[in-house]
């Protein structure tokens, strides 16, 4: 077997964008052959798939799949929201859902998974699929939850089909109490965090390096108004308040009465299950959340190439 080296490999992705397995993989198949190498990465639609890479692939689909007490929510980008219609990407993001529920939300353990009915990884039918479709796509991210007893939740907004949409919401109740309601009340809970993206289940879940610029930041703001530093002290403590209502679940109005706390929701509905009732974890999915997005002005486009 021909010995390939760093350098065939490095010189096999800088001449076809592939990654970096993917080159070697050719390389190693066509006994270091260079030429041969860039014609089988492009016959298996791996060098085209890498010229689409450069693009930002911000719209695509959240999916979400539930199994009584545990659940799994995923995030597949492509560059248009078109592409989130198209019924081979909704079944591959379905299926990614159900792979990560049963396989955790390690995305590079997802990714090298044997994709079911595909002749390969996960990774590998991706590929495929930004080769057929034409569009930059990626896997970004998944994640799991499960209780040992209770129920998770779910809820999709901006649904295209079942399961699948622009916000994806999981939500983990741990509760020895009746199953039905406790279904009902995570539905709730996960709509809830849909609509007020809270940053942590409780107080002290919140990152406490956030919590001291946020306090620090209070305490500049207060010491501008000249008053003695026990009055500022104070100030500041009763903006923390209302900046934990703000971020943490357990402290935020229930946006299904705004004369309740979600705190307060739980507690009432120990009485309604038959048993105390903890959320055990949220995950909150929104679509291209955290991308950088180009802009562009298709006016300035049109008339750059007219002029030219």
């Amino acid at each position: 077997m021909t010995q390939i080296t760093a350098a065939q490999v490095k010189e096999l992705r800088e001449k076809t964008g592939a990654g970096m397995m993917d080159c070697k993989k050719a390389l190693v198949e066509n006994d270091g052959d260079m030429e041969a190498s860039v014609d089988w990465l492009r016959t298996k639609g791996l060098a085209a798939a890498a010229k689409k890479a450069g693009r930002v692939a911000a719209e695509g689909l959240v999916g979400l799949v539930t199994d009584g007490t545990k659940g799994a929510v995923v995030e597949v980008n492509a560059e248009t929201d078109f592409v989130g219609r198209n019924d081979q990407f909704q079944g591959f993001v379905t299926t990614l859902a159900g792979i990560a529920l049963e396989n955790g939300g390690d995305m590079d353990a997802l990714a090298e998974v044997a994709y079911p009915g595909g002749e390969g990884t996960v990774a590998e039918e991706l590929t495929q699929m930004i080769a057929t479709i034409g569009e930059n796509m990626s896997l970004r991210r998944a994640r799991s939850l499960s209780v040992n007893e209770g129920i998770v939740g779910s809820y999709v907004h901006g649904q295209t089909v079942a399961g699948l949409g622009r916000i994806g919401v999981l939500v983990a109740l741990e509760s020895a109490g009746d199953h039905a309601k406790l279904g009902e009340l995570a539905k709730h809970l996960a709509m809830h965090v849909a609509a007020s993206n809270p940053q942590s289940i409780g107080t002290d879940d919140l990152d406490q390096e956030i919590v001291a610029r946020e306090r620090a930041v209070l305490s500049e703001q207060a010491r501008e108004s000249g008053k003695p530093e026990n009055i500022i002290e104070k100030m500041v403590d009763g903006r923390m308040r209302k900046y934990f209502e703000e971020v943490v679940l357990s402290e935020q109005v229930w946006v299904m009465d705004s004369d309740k706390r979600v705190s307060k929701v739980l507690e009432e509905a120990a009485g309604e299950v038959g048993a105390p009732v903890k959320i055990a974890g949220f995950a909150r999915y929104a679509l291209g959340e955290g991308i950088e997005k180009e802009e562009s002005d298709f006016a300035a486009e049109v008339a750059a190439q007219a002029g030219g």
